[in-house]
């Protein structure tokens, strides 16, 4: 399991757009890794709203959200242009990245859980909701972002 003040694994998974993309990728930036249960649940459609309405706050940042979930890049496709979303979901279909990070489920689905990692690639903060029907607000992850 992925601790705070580890070197983050690095993974390659297809977006909605079927484009790899491998989290080195955006080294540059501030991540916030959004592991999800599932496209078109109610709480991960509001979850997933309020990234794209605080996108120009994280961007801000230098923060780029990354939403991950084990549905497929098709599923992903139809949510992101349901919700308009503008920036990557990506499919961890084969549950991989999910087992690395400590997210997967006994289900076979993933905890909804927020990792922030650093420009250099570090986990900065880390939290698994307990229940899947939870969230945290976006406030919380800004208040992390601006700490780095």
């Amino acid at each position: 399991m992925i601790s705070v003040g580890d070197k983050a694994p690095d993974f390659t998974l297809a977006d909605q757009d079927g484009k790899e993309r491998k989290l080195s990728e955006f080294r540059d930036k501030n991540v916030v890794l959004a592991f999800y249960p599932f496209d078109f649940s109610p709480v991960c459609t509001v979850e997933f709203g309020c990234f794209e309405d605080d996108l120009p706050k994280l961007n801000d940042l230098n923060a780029q959200v990354l939403g991950i979930s084990v549905d497929s890049k098709y599923s992903h496709k139809e949510f992101a242009q349901k919700l308009g979303l503008n920036f990557p979901l990506l499919s961890d279909f084969g549950k991989e990245v999910c087992s690395l990070y400590g997210t997967l489920r006994k289900e076979g689905f993933s905890e909804r859980a927020y990792f922030i990692i650093d420009a250099e690639g570090i986990v900065r903060f880390k939290y698994l909701m307990p229940t899947p029907g939870e969230r945290l607000e976006n406030e919380q992850l800004i208040e992390g972002l601006n700490k780095l």
